[in-house]
């Protein structure tokens, strides 16, 4: 099971980290182990490790209007996101 971290900005990093969101749109398509991070230098810029079961159902299910709703909610800026997956 590949761990992978994501990071990006958004516009309110309280509101980010309280969400629920999270859990419950990911744990359903196999993630799990969600660990969130701030950046102590640019606090808007935010981060998670996770590990996937499949990557190719994450990979699909965040191109879904799903996936752009819970970004939606959570402030996250779309154009800012960068996946990397572990080596």
């Amino acid at each position: 099971m590949p761990t992978v971290m994501a990071y990006h900005d958004v516009k309110d990093t309280k509101h980010w980290l309280a969400s629920p969101l999270r859990k419950q749109i990911f744990e359903p398509i196999g993630v799990t182990n969600i660990r969130t991070f701030v950046d102590p230098q640019a606090s808007s810029r935010v981060g998670l490790v996770m590990d996937v079961a499949d990557m190719a159902k994450l990979t699909a299910f965040m191109q879904t209007k799903t996936a752009a709703d819970a970004m939606a909610h959570d402030g996250v800026l779309p154009e800012t996101l960068v996946l990397l997956v572990q080596s």
